[in-house]
């Protein structure tokens, strides 16, 4: 039975511009907010629910990060907005999942929008919208729902391990967007694995021949969704590099740099497992049209050599009186004898010829 494919609407909604309108699939009942407010000789952590609970450090020569979980919350990310002076079109972009990646520079802040990519304890790979207002003292991340890549980084600022506590927000800002690279390359090599355990599979002729399309067509939707994730991050971090911003320290560059290496190397491996996979389909169909040629050759082998053996039948069966050796005595196995010693010598030659 044929099923219908269900006909979605397309509705184009025309909201002036600066409107916050929420579209994503994961609601918060509530705003979670992490706040980690550090320096070289200090640390505080506060996990709250109000907004208004992070507007307590500014101005006291610390760096704080402010992580919004939560972007159906529109009220307090305005109210976030207000106070930290962020422009309507930023507010929109934040609560807008489908924005692409992209970077802003605004007078008394930086705008970047980049998605997370990462696995969660069931293994299913889960892509989440995230936003980054950078300050000369602050660093506003907002995400859709609890859960990302940035436990280690957390850490590293507890513990005061590496440099990051002896640097500005420009430095955060790196540090937040290289554990989202870091976390690509892994995303990539679990795909990687993919592709290959299924090439492997397909060449091995160990899959389901109903299973394999489907298979292959999941798996080039999957390569070419976290490159339309991935692949733009790529300019928004050559512009960063770039950038004459006074908020970016002139030491953070050189990380930036670096930053940009990786985001490169991330791309390739994109763009190579993207031609893996669409040849895989190139494959799977070139070995079942081995599989049918083997089988056309056996059946035409084995037609082959019934050919004479028939031709030979047909001689003696056609219903005439007078034929030479229809009396003889031994004439029925003197005919087996030549037909079985014929299906011999074709079986060799066939076997000289290397077709068996």
């Amino acid at each position: 039975m044929k099923v219908k494919k269900k006909k979605r609407a397309y509705k184009a909604t025309n909201l002036p511009p600066g409107t916050m309108a929420y579209k994503g699939k994961k609601v918060s009942l509530e705003t979670v907010i992490d706040i980690i407010n550090y320096s070289n000789q200090t640390f505080t952590k506060i996990d709250c629910n109000d907004v208004e609970d992070g507007f307590n450090f500014e101005g006291n020569e610390q760096v704080t990060w402010i992580n919004i979980n939560g972007l159906n919350n529109i009220q307090d990310i305005e109210k976030l907005g207000t106070h930290y002076n962020l422009h309507p079109l930023t507010l929109e972009d934040i609560v807008n999942t489908s924005q692409r990646p992209k970077l802003e520079e605004f007078q008394n802040y930086i705008f970047i929008v980049f998605k997370m990519l990462y696995f969660k304890d069931n293994e299913e790979l889960h892509y989440e919208h995230l936003s980054m207002v950078v300050g000369s003292d602050y660093v506003l991340t907002f995400q859709e729902a609890d859960g990302d890549v940035f436990n280690d980084l957390r850490d590293r600022i507890e513990a005061a391990k590496g440099r990051i506590r002896s640097q500005g927000a420009d430095y955060l800002m790196y540090a937040i967007l290289d554990a989202i690279v870091d976390n690509y390359f892994t995303v990539i090599e679990a795909v990687g694995d993919k592709i290959e355990d299924l090439e492997a599979s397909i060449f091995e002729s160990q899959t389901d021949n109903d299973k394999t399309p489907n298979q292959i067509q999941q798996l080039k939707q999957e390569v070419l969704k976290i490159r339309r994730s991935i692949f733009p991050l790529r300019e928004v971090i050559n512009r960063l590099e770039k950038s004459d911003n006074k908020i970016i320290n002139e030491k953070s560059l050189s990380y930036i740099r670096d930053l940009y290496d990786h985001i490169i190397q991330v791309n390739e491996s994109i763009d190579l497992y993207r031609e893996m996979v669409w040849s895989l389909m190139d494959m799977y169909m070139t070995i079942i049209s081995n599989k049918m040629n083997e089988v056309m050759k056996v059946l035409t082998i084995i037609a082959t050599i019934f050919i004479p053996l028939t031709f030979i039948a047909g001689i003696y069966g056609m219903n005439f009186s007078y034929m030479p050796e229809l009396q003889a005595e031994n004439g029925y196995f003197i005919l087996l004898g030549i037909m079985f010693v014929l299906f011999i010598l074709m079986l060799i030659y066939f076997r000289k010829k290397k077709w068996l």
